[in-house]
């Protein structure tokens, strides 16, 4: 068997508050190869991983200690506020409904270069290779100047960070991979930091459109991610032909991860990274 790219789903999402710096802790403790994230830009230009472009109503309280409502949500635009701000609020507290054994911890969403630095030297003083990077540019055409900078902004300001750790040894794109629902990213990335590799994500709704989705794009991506329903021996035939690795989120089922590299996937992003440990570790030792 190959070895299969487990990425951890905003860390550890089933285990700890998602996209947290306990998330990440975790992850690389249980040995993930990648950590897979999200970021978002504050009004300070700041890169700060976060899922929503607002504060989540689902997981995020006010400062005061008041979970925020579906009402407000609405008004706490991540773009339009100062990191100092964003970080007053927490993120980690209250119990995630869709994962009940997720550990609460207080978690305010951290930087991007914080998530790095922590996981980085954990991985130097557990004696484990550094962790891969998968980072997901939250933006769409609709939000640009509301929800998100432009795409252009955006890209600029996100390798700005990732540049802060390149070093002779190795540079940082070695480890990194640009992922978006936006193609507008993508094509930037391909165009100006061409030393990243690209991951394209794909909604289940998008099943039947790949030839389309690359002519779209206008370039063959590094990886094609798709909702992992979607996947199928003659999806994985189809990216094989252009050399394009398959990456399905988010696969949290044991069985359902057996089937997916029984087809071919290259690795997968889980809610679960311990349940993928459990499973592929053991048998490619």
């Amino acid at each position: 068997m190959h070895k299969i790219d487990i990425q951890g789903h905003r860390g550890a999402r089933g285990l700890r508050p998602e996209n947290t710096l306990g998330a990440f802790d975790l992850a690389v403790r249980l040995g993930v190869d990648t950590l897979e994230l999200d970021v978002v830009i504050s009004n300070d230009a700041e890169v700060i991983v976060s899922h929503d472009r607002t504060m989540s109503p689902e997981i995020c309280s006010w400062p005061d200690g008041r979970p925020v409502l579906e009402s407000e949500s609405s008004s706490l635009i991540l773009y339009q506020m100062p990191l100092d701000e964003i970080q007053l609020f927490d993120c980690g507290r209250r119990k995630h409904p869709g994962f009940p054994h997720q550990e609460q911890m207080p978690a305010k969403k951290p930087l991007l270069r914080e998530v790095i630095r922590q996981a980085d030297n954990l991985a130097i003083e557990l004696g484990q290779p550094k962790p891969r990077y998968n980072i997901e540019t939250k933006s769409t055409p609709a939000g640009d100047g509301i929800l998100n900078p432009t795409p252009e902004e955006f890209v600029s300001q996100l390798l700005g960070v990732l540049s802060e750790f390149d070093h002779a040894a190795q540079a940082i794109s070695k480890r990194c991979v640009i992922q978006s629902f936006d193609m507008r990213t993508l094509r930037i990335v391909r165009s100006h930091y061409s030393s990243f590799k690209t991951s394209l994500l794909v909604e289940y709704s998008d099943s039947d459109a790949f030839e389309k989705q690359i002519e779209r794009l206008g370039f063959t991506p590094d990886i094609y991610s798709p909702d992992y329903r979607v996947v199928s021996r003659a999806l994985i035939d189809s990216c094989r032909k252009l050399k394009i690795d398959v990456l399905p989120w988010t696969v949290n089922d044991s069985d359902e991860m057996l089937r997916l590299v029984k087809l071919g996937i290259s690795g997968l992003i889980t809610d679960y990274p311990n349940r993928a440990i459990e499973i592929f570790r053991k048998r490619e030792g």
